[in-house]
């Protein structure tokens, strides 16, 4: 028998069925497990074989709809595809006692992506400034002349901003400013870059190194605000709790961390079920609380009427067209579902969602606690993994609740016990 290797020249090339072949055989996949691998639900093979390389599957995430959302007064039904249960429950249920203070305003400023050119070896950094000003109309018209639709749009590149970076850094960075209209821009941003790069070397007489966006968009904002009834969410205690909860993390990296990836909980979701880049989303906002006055991207307050007021302040870059939320036929109904009509309105959307998920976390953390109703749903997911079906996992789960042991051996022990009776 010959030695496993990973080395498998040309893998790319082959079929998908003998991509899953080699596969089966490096793993000794059996005939169900190849049979799984082999479903793909709504995403058509050939489709996720042009979409990424190396294909053998796909791979289904539940998809909930978050209720109750009534945003600058328009109601939204909103798609979220996530694993982790509790976050579509609670983020309804948040949205729910939003709309008794009347729903969530929002607003989000236009489309501005950076890109970013390294420069080094340019010599004096106040003729390389001089030289850029003296170019600046020159580089907007290249990089303008990449996309006649953004232009058309009166979008396009805006402007351009030259910086100076530590010595550490040996470089200078040239920052183009362009308004992407309703797309994310990852492309153009890059394709306008690597055309203005060769004309800043051979006119500012220096050399250029990378030519990419940058992820951070302190210029792309979404803001959200809303009221909490402190009579909905339990008092004024919890209303006083939550805002200590709140200044905790606007000040400790250790409670921030948890604190924005609640609120990633919820923008990750929508971002995932529409093909966004919610890898740049997650980039982006933790990436902003290092140029930002607060380790925390929301802020909370008690009203003179002692209610909950909840804010949120978040750099969003999502797009309604272009990349992979066209590609993919349930990404484009998704969408439809949505119903926004454009990136900014998409964004106001992130940004209540994103508030609503981060509400419910610290109200759960400040009265009853994350694991009541986290853990219920956690046993329902244990009872599945330990084979229960149908009426099965609601009984299952209930028992180990009740005996507060929630594990896949118990399950399978009280199952095996159950289907005996």
């Amino acid at each position: 028998m010959s030695e496993k290797t990973s080395s498998i020249s040309g893998f790319y090339k082959l079929p998908v069925d003998e991509r899953r072949k080699i596969l089966s055989e490096f793993s000794g996949l059996t005939l169900e497990e190849i049979e799984t691998l082999e479903k793909t639900g709504s995403l058509d093979i050939d489709v996720a074989d042009k979409l990424i390389e190396n294909v053998v599957s796909t791979l289904e995430i539940p998809v909930g709809i978050a209720v109750n959302f009534l945003i600058n007064g328009k109601d939204y039904l909103i798609p979220m595809a996530i694993e982790e249960a509790s976050v579509v429950a609670a983020c309804s249920n948040a949205a729910r006692m939003a709309r008794l203070g009347g729903g969530f305003t929002a607003s989000a400023t236009e489309s501005i992506m950076i890109g970013q050119i390294q420069i080094y070896d340019y010599g004096n950094l106040t003729e390389l400034q001089e030289k850029i000003l003296n170019m600046k109309s020159e580089i907007l018209d290249i990089a303008n002349s990449k996309s006649n639709t953004l232009v058309k749009l009166n979008g396009g590149a805006k402007d351009i901003q030259l910086r100076r970076l530590s010595d550490r850094a040996r470089s200078a960075v040239l920052h183009i400013l362009v308004d992407v209209k309703d797309a994310m821009g990852a492309n153009i941003v890059n394709t306008m870059c690597e055309a203005i790069a060769p004309v800043i070397e051979d006119k500012c007489h220096c050399r250029t190194n990378l030519r990419i966006l940058s992820n951070l968009t302190p210029h792309r904002m979404a803001h959200a605000s809303a009221v909490f009834p402190k009579d909905a969410i339990g008092g004024e205690d919890v209303v006083s709790r939550i805002v200590l909860a709140s200044d905790m993390a606007s000040v400790d990296p250790y409670r921030a961390a948890t604190h924005n990836k609640g609120i990633m909980n919820g923008i990750d979701a929508v971002v995932l079920a529409t093909m966004n880049d919610w890898r740049a989303v997650e980039a982006n906002a933790h990436t902003y609380t290092h140029i930002s006055d607060s380790l925390s991207l929301t802020r909370y307050r008690a009203t003179p009427e002692g209610d909950l007021m909840g804010e949120i302040n978040i750099p969003i870059s999502v797009g309604t067209v272009g990349g992979s939320t066209n590609a993919v036929p349930k990404a484009s109904l998704f969408r439809k579902i949505l119903g926004v009509k454009s990136a900014r309105e998409f964004s106001e959307v992130l940004a209540s969602v994103g508030l609503a998920q981060n509400f419910a976390a610290l109200r759960a953390l400040v009265s009853e606690g994350i694991q009541r109703g986290h853990m219920s749903l956690h046993a329902r997911n244990v009872a599945i993994t330990a084979g229960a079906k149908g009426n099965e996992v609601e009984e299952i789960a209930g028992a180990m609740i009740a005996a507060k042991r929630i594990s896949v051996s118990y399950a399978a022990e009280l199952l095996k016990k159950l289907r005996n009776n």
